[in-house]
């Protein structure tokens, strides 16, 4: 059984325009896993605009927490740490005079990020974060909003604009027609938007993320994972024209976000709306991941840029949680002939899901057999997986449900089961099951699924268990196989002591 590789902790301070946040994660990897997460809302940039300087408030509460900061990075024994400010820092003409007193309080120097530097790197985490991302990345802080195109792993046309949420309210005077005109004027001297016409637009920032999750709220969502929740442009326009009026305490999602945060709502979806009337996107793509992963991302090499963040972060579920990564690993191997021709075959994007799947078909292995299914469906839909959408976030969780739970019962996943199309529905069915029949075999350990091999053999599916393993073979896994032959349409033999002999493609 492999053991859990261990890492040295990397912390991220990130000292914001409108919040101080600390967050340690388990490593400086593709898919980093957060130990600890801390953010403060201090407000240092709410005056900068117009006064030229730090809020002295925001200063004191800004430093009190880095002092806090410090001292759970030492408790958490944080190999490496790395301190970033944006754009009020930049911008205040106190702004040297701060970060030379949170260096002191931090015992660490403080990178003052220029624009370019704080959109590419907030680029640089949805590329980390999202798989093949395609489109524009804006991070709307405090301060700024960064935008950046992404294309092919790609980075071109980034810049930063005045027109964070704590800025336009301080320039505005809390005037949203005010905040508007200054909006357009922005964007106006920008003539690449049209660029991101019929592609995704991935918003990164907390006040954008609390609109994702109002309008989680109000269509009942079966997921509250933010990161790659996806909006419809049209819908999205509509739904923040809404949040321009005054916020309705009724409204549901409403008293989950903190009254700090609903100051900037109205002036986050102004800009959105801005945003998507001026560049016509085909959807608004909620990223969790910024700055601060992309920071984590700039540090990798080369050849762990390229690794794909999904199969990482299986990969390392796998190793907390699963009896074998060996088995997982046969298993993608014995699954391939199912998705052959005469079968179902697979897009490249599905092969990579089914890898994934494979990954995760044991993590559910310590918990009661009555809950295993129920707490492996629940551990990948809400889990910190990354590099993958929802629709194929719920085809691995149901793909897990089915594995330990049967196709029979559906009496947990349908909630899940409006994310997916029929044909998915079907092919997690089909693995699930296929796992369930490797199981019966294997336990879910290494060395037998590779001698005991499926395939088709006219309008049979045929599994071979060489005479070594023929004791293997009884009611249960006869009656398992069964049903995966059912699934592919297809006539069951369990052929024992026989060679295998695949049929020509």
């Amino acid at each position: 059984m492999a053991g859990r590789k261990k890492r040295a902790p990397v912390a991220v301070v990130d000292i914001g325009s409108n919040s101080v946040r600390l967050i340690v994660y388990d490593g400086a990897t593709h898919a980093p896993a957060p130990l600890f997460n801390e953010k403060v809302l201090c407000g240092l940039g709410r005056s900068v605009a117009t006064t030229g300087s730090l809020e002295p408030a925001g200063v004191a509460r800004a430093l009190r927490a880095l002092r806090r900061f410090r001292a759970l990075i030492a408790q958490l024994h944080v190999h490496r740490t790395e301190v970033i400010a944006t754009a009020a820092a930049r911008d205040a003409k106190n702004g040297a005079e701060f970060i030379a007193k949170a260096e002191e309080v931090l015992g660490n120097r403080v990178t003052v990020l220029s624009g370019t530097m704080e959109a590419e790197l907030a680029a640089l985490g949805v590329v980390s974060g999202i798989y093949a991302a395609d489109g524009f990345v804006g991070d709307l802080g405090g301060g700024s909003l960064e935008l950046v195109d992404v294309r092919g792993g790609r980075l071109s046309n980034a810049l930063t604009l005045p027109l964070g949420g704590l800025r336009l309210i301080d320039v505005s005077g809390e005037n949203l027609k005010k905040a508007r005109e200054i909006i357009d004027s922005e964007f106006s001297k920008v003539t690449w938007l049209e660029k991101g016409r019929g592609r995704d637009f991935y918003a990164i920032g907390g006040t954008w993320r609390a609109i994702a999750r109002l309008h989680m709220a109000k269509t009942n969502y079966p997921l509250r994972v933010m990161h790659n929740y996806r909006i419809d442009a049209p819908d999205a326009l509509k739904f923040v024209g809404t949040l321009q009026n005054e916020l309705n305490e009724d409204m549901p999602g409403l008293r989950d976000i903190s009254s700090a945060r609903r100051e900037t709502l109205p002036y986050g979806a102004l800009v959105l709306e801005r945003l998507i009337k001026q560049m016509k996107p085909r959807s608004i793509v909620t990223s969790v991941f910024g700055i601060r992963e992309g920071l984590l991302y700039s540090l990798l090499s080369a050849e762990e840029r390229v690794k794909d963040p999904l199969i990482e972060a299986c990969h390392t579920l796998a190793l907390q949680r699963s009896r074998s990564v060996e088995n997982a690993d046969e298993l993608l191997a014995w699954t391939d002939d199912l998705f052959r021709v005469p079968g179902p075959v697979e897009t490249p994007e599905q092969t990579r899901l089914r890898h994934a799947a494979c990954l995760l078909s044991d993590i559910g292995w310590r918990a009661h057999p009555d809950y295993r299914g129920a707490q492996s469906l629940n551990l990948i839909a809400n889990g910190d997986l990354i590099g993958v959408d929802h629709p194929g976030r719920a085809f691995l969780a149901l793909t897990a449900y089915y594995r330990n739970e049967g196709v029979v019962s559906d009496a947990l996943s349908q909630s899940l089961v409006e994310l997916v199309d029929k044909e998915a529905l079907r092919r997690a069915k089909i693995l699930g099951t296929a796992f369930r029949v490797a199981h019966m075999v294997s336990a879910a350990m290494p060395g037998v699924l590779p001698h005991t091999p499926l395939g088709y053999e006219g309008d049979r599916l045929v599994w071979t268990l060489p005479e070594p393993y023929a004791d293997l073979e009884g009611e249960r896994v006869s009656r398992r196989f069964k049903t995966l032959a059912n699934l592919l349409d297809c006539e069951p033999e369990i052929r024992i002591g026989v060679s295998f002999q695949r049929a020509a493609s």
